[in-house]
């Protein structure tokens, strides 16, 4: 089977109606599909205004805000209606890809199971980590058992970063994972993005060091860890102004955490690219993301950057050549390694130079088609076992 013959059925929890890491990708992925001419269908929620436009198909599933404090922009799909699944019948999908395992994932696959279709799995977050920022941690365990079954129904999964694919089968998760890594928009995203004029508007002067943050503004991106790592590198009496780029429900929480913090809100395109690269150096010291699409923009934009030794950045990162890695958790630790950026231009400028020289190596069509072969492959074994029976 030709690419350009398959048809794939797509299930996602959020499409486009919030604009996300996961998302961007989803969407990046269709693109490329439809233009080699493949079919896709995608299901998910809907809602009256969405962030952006879905690309391809889009089919509305039942769905809830998501029942979670602070987490009311997403929804959760609760089924597939039957008029869901009359629709899914008629397009007569090849292959269902599942990239959430909320209740509409677990439907999907049991639906492709009866007709013997085979099933991917993207992994773009790694869910059991979030309850520990809502003071849950017990219900980790619980959480990761409840995946562990979830993937382990999937014929393969694809991940986004080497270490995650390891995290992955350490945990039991599966034994077929492969990798879809992440591309960057390099239109947007690069070093001649910065303008002095507009860091002048915002309250930074020239001589400013701006550590970045970049994301949505909730607790599980890791907010009271940047916070008290802020407030350990002021001990450190290292110069520097800190940009929060992004907003979301733990805003508040933030700007009072951080005191003279300078925040501009949501950006999208060229005045994102422009809000990032008008930054020094790049903060992410969130454990949860699978790849880390933010710390790769923020190479792409010329900036060192220091992160969490956790899966995702980790795969991204060269400690000491294109920024640091540190153990996650530990303020004091974080602050030892944004000081020296604070202090010294040329290896802010080293760093981030070889950052920007690495982030030419991720292409969006290369990541893509890994995706598309994976398809490929899992379409013909099912055959292959089905002419077998």
């Amino acid at each position: 089977m030709e690419l350009s013959d398959l048809r794939i059925a797509l299930f996602s929890g959020n499409y486009n109606y919030t604009r996300d890491g996961a998302n961007q990708a989803l969407n990046r992925l269709v693109e490329y599909l439809l233009r080699q001419g493949a079919t896709v269908r995608t299901y998910a929620p809907t809602v009256e205004n969405p962030a952006f436009e879905a690309t391809g198909d889009l089919v509305s599933v039942p769905s809830i805000p998501m029942p979670v404090k602070g987490r009311g922009e997403y929804r959760m799909p609760t089924h597939l209606s039957r008029e869901n699944k009359a629709d899914m019948e008629r397009f007569d999908p090849h292959i269902v890809h599942v990239s959430s395992p909320d209740p509409g994932g677990h439907a999907a696959v049991r639906w492709a199971m009866r007709r013997g279709l085979p099933v991917l799995a993207s992994v773009h977050t790694r869910f059991e980590t979030y309850p520990r920022y809502y003071n849950m941690s017990f219900l980790e365990p619980v959480i990761e058992a409840g995946l562990k079954r979830f993937y382990n129904r999937c014929d393969a999964l694809v991940a986004p970063s080497h270490s995650t694919i390891e995290e992955l089968k350490d945990q039991g998760m599966h034994t077929d994972i492969s990798l879809w890594t992440r591309g960057v928009d390099r239109e947007i995203f690069r070093p001649d993005r910065r303008d002095m004029a507009w860091r002048r508007t915002i309250g930074l002067e020239d001589g400013d060091v701006a550590i970045a943050f970049l994301g949505r503004l909730v607790m599980e991106k890791g907010l009271d860890l940047f916070a008290e790592s802020i407030v350990q590198l002021r001990r450190l009496e290292a110069p520097h102004k800190v940009l929060v780029i992004g907003d979301g429900p733990a805003r508040k929480w933030f700007e009072n955490a951080l005191p003279g913090g300078i925040f501009v809100g949501f950006q999208t395109g060229k005045n994102l690219g422009r809000a990032l690269a008008s930054a020094d150096v790049f903060f992410n010291p969130s454990v949860t993301e699978t790849f880390g699409n933010v710390s790769l923009e923020a190479m792409a934009s010329g900036l060192p950057v220091v992160a969490s030794q956790a899966t995702g950045s980790a795969s991204l990162v060269t400690d000491w050549e294109t920024g640091r890695l540190v153990p996650p958790g530990d303020a004091h630790a974080f602050a030892e390694a944004l000081a020296p950026y604070c202090r010294n231009g040329e290896l802010r400028e080293r760093h981030g130079a070889a950052g920007e020289a690495k982030a030419r190596e991720y292409s969006w069509d290369a990541v893509n088609s890994a995706v598309a072969e994976t398809y490929l492959r899992l379409v013909e074994q099912a055959r292959s076992k089905s002419s077998q029976k």
